[in-house]
Protein backbone atom coordinates (compact mmCIF):
# COMPACT_ATOMS: atom_id res chain seq x y z
CA UNK A 1 0.00 0.00 0.00
CA UNK A 2 2.91 2.63 1.06
CA UNK A 3 4.32 1.37 -2.81
CA UNK A 4 0.66 2.84 -4.43
CA UNK A 5 0.46 5.34 -1.89
CA UNK A 6 4.15 6.71 -3.60
CA UNK A 7 2.72 5.78 -7.09
CA UNK A 8 -0.14 7.90 -6.61
CA UNK A 9 1.06 10.72 -5.09
CA UNK A 10 4.71 11.28 -6.70
CA UNK A 11 4.63 9.47 -9.83
CA UNK A 12 1.23 10.08 -11.29
CA UNK A 13 0.80 13.77 -8.93
CA UNK A 14 -2.95 12.33 -7.96
CA UNK A 15 -4.51 13.94 -4.46
CA UNK A 16 -5.96 10.58 -3.52
CA UNK A 17 -6.49 6.61 -4.79
CA UNK A 18 -9.75 4.45 -5.14
CA UNK A 19 -11.16 4.44 -1.38
CA UNK A 20 -10.69 0.87 -1.05
CA UNK A 21 -8.40 -1.97 -2.29
CA UNK A 22 -10.12 -5.62 -1.45
CA UNK A 23 -8.09 -8.73 -1.86
CA UNK A 24 -8.77 -12.17 -0.87
CA UNK A 25 -7.69 -11.43 2.98
CA UNK A 26 -7.92 -8.03 3.11
CA UNK A 27 -10.27 -4.76 2.59
CA UNK A 28 -7.59 -2.14 2.79
CA UNK A 29 -9.04 1.59 3.28
CA UNK A 30 -6.77 3.81 0.93
CA UNK A 31 -8.60 6.97 0.73
CA UNK A 32 -11.02 8.16 3.58
CA UNK A 33 -14.23 7.38 2.66
CA UNK A 34 -15.57 10.94 3.74
CA UNK A 35 -13.37 12.59 0.90
CA UNK A 36 -13.25 12.07 -3.20
CA UNK A 37 -11.23 9.89 -4.66
CA UNK A 38 -9.54 9.40 -7.70
CA UNK A 39 -10.34 6.28 -9.50
CA UNK A 40 -12.98 7.07 -12.20
CA UNK A 41 -12.83 10.42 -14.03
CA UNK A 42 -16.52 10.81 -14.15
CA UNK A 43 -17.16 9.41 -10.74
CA UNK A 44 -14.45 10.69 -8.58
CA UNK A 45 -16.71 13.49 -7.50
CA UNK A 46 -20.15 11.39 -6.81
CA UNK A 47 -18.60 7.83 -6.00
CA UNK A 48 -16.44 5.61 -3.79
CA UNK A 49 -13.67 3.75 -6.28
CA UNK A 50 -13.42 0.11 -5.02
CA UNK A 51 -10.61 -1.71 -6.58
CA UNK A 52 -10.65 -5.57 -6.68
CA UNK A 53 -7.00 -6.76 -6.44
CA UNK A 54 -5.90 -8.88 -9.34
CA UNK A 55 -6.10 -9.09 -13.29
CA UNK A 56 -9.82 -10.00 -14.53
CA UNK A 57 -9.50 -10.72 -18.06
CA UNK A 58 -7.05 -13.11 -16.86
CA UNK A 59 -7.71 -14.61 -13.23
CA UNK A 60 -10.88 -15.98 -11.98
CA UNK A 61 -12.43 -14.03 -8.87
CA UNK A 62 -11.09 -16.36 -6.01
CA UNK A 63 -14.04 -17.25 -3.15
CA UNK A 64 -11.75 -14.97 -0.60
CA UNK A 65 -12.00 -11.91 -3.32
CA UNK A 66 -15.30 -11.97 -3.87
CA UNK A 67 -16.61 -12.32 -0.19
CA UNK A 68 -14.60 -8.95 0.68
CA UNK A 69 -15.63 -6.85 -1.66
CA UNK A 70 -19.64 -8.37 -1.39
CA UNK A 71 -19.33 -7.29 2.34
CA UNK A 72 -17.08 -4.09 1.34
CA UNK A 73 -19.41 -2.99 -1.50
CA UNK A 74 -22.89 -4.29 0.61
CA UNK A 75 -21.88 -1.95 3.51
CA UNK A 76 -21.39 1.03 1.44
CA UNK A 77 -24.46 0.47 -0.38
CA UNK A 78 -26.50 0.46 3.11
CA UNK A 79 -24.15 3.10 4.55
CA UNK A 80 -25.56 5.75 1.60
CA UNK A 81 -28.88 3.93 0.99
CA UNK A 82 -27.98 3.23 -2.62
CA UNK A 83 -30.19 0.59 -4.74
CA UNK A 84 -27.09 -1.76 -6.24
CA UNK A 85 -28.65 -1.58 -9.26
CA UNK A 86 -26.93 2.12 -9.67
CA UNK A 87 -23.32 0.46 -9.21
CA UNK A 88 -21.23 1.49 -12.09
CA UNK A 89 -17.59 -0.16 -13.35
CA UNK A 90 -14.85 1.11 -14.71
CA UNK A 91 -15.03 0.41 -18.12
CA UNK A 92 -18.61 2.13 -18.18
CA UNK A 93 -17.03 5.41 -17.51
CA UNK A 94 -17.05 7.80 -21.00
CA UNK A 95 -13.81 9.06 -19.69
CA UNK A 96 -11.35 6.76 -18.97
CA UNK A 97 -8.77 5.08 -21.18
CA UNK A 98 -9.63 1.54 -18.87
CA UNK A 99 -12.05 0.27 -21.27
CA UNK A 100 -11.48 -3.27 -20.09
CA UNK A 101 -11.80 -2.82 -16.53
CA UNK A 102 -12.22 -4.66 -14.38
CA UNK A 103 -12.06 -7.42 -16.91
CA UNK A 104 -14.00 -10.69 -18.81
CA UNK A 105 -14.03 -12.41 -15.02
CA UNK A 106 -16.49 -10.04 -13.29
CA UNK A 107 -19.87 -9.75 -13.87
CA UNK A 108 -21.57 -6.45 -13.11
CA UNK A 109 -25.21 -8.31 -12.89
CA UNK A 110 -23.26 -11.11 -10.64
CA UNK A 111 -22.27 -8.32 -8.63
CA UNK A 112 -25.31 -6.82 -7.86
CA UNK A 113 -27.15 -9.87 -7.58
CA UNK A 114 -24.64 -11.23 -4.58
CA UNK A 115 -24.44 -7.45 -3.41
CA UNK A 116 -28.26 -7.09 -3.16
CA UNK A 117 -28.66 -10.57 -1.32
CA UNK A 118 -25.85 -9.54 1.28
CA UNK A 119 -27.78 -6.52 1.96
CA UNK A 120 -31.60 -8.39 2.33
CA UNK A 121 -28.88 -10.94 4.80
CA UNK A 122 -28.18 -7.58 6.75
CA UNK A 123 -31.57 -6.39 7.00
CA UNK A 124 -32.53 -9.99 8.25
CA UNK A 125 -29.91 -10.19 10.65
CA UNK A 126 -30.73 -6.51 11.91
CA UNK A 127 -33.76 -6.91 12.31
CA UNK A 128 -33.82 -9.89 14.33
CA UNK A 129 -31.71 -8.27 16.50
CA UNK A 130 -28.30 -10.54 16.39
CA UNK A 131 -25.11 -10.60 14.85
CA UNK A 132 -25.82 -14.11 13.61
CA UNK A 133 -23.06 -15.48 15.44
CA UNK A 134 -25.29 -16.04 18.78
CA UNK A 135 -24.04 -19.49 20.15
Amino acid sequence: MKDLESYYRDTQHWSAGPHLFVADDLIWVFTPLNTPGVHSPSWNAISWGVEIVGDYDIELLSDGTRENAITAMAALHQLAILNPQSLHIHKEDPKTTHTFCPGKNIVKPDFIHWITERMEQNAATADSGGSGNET
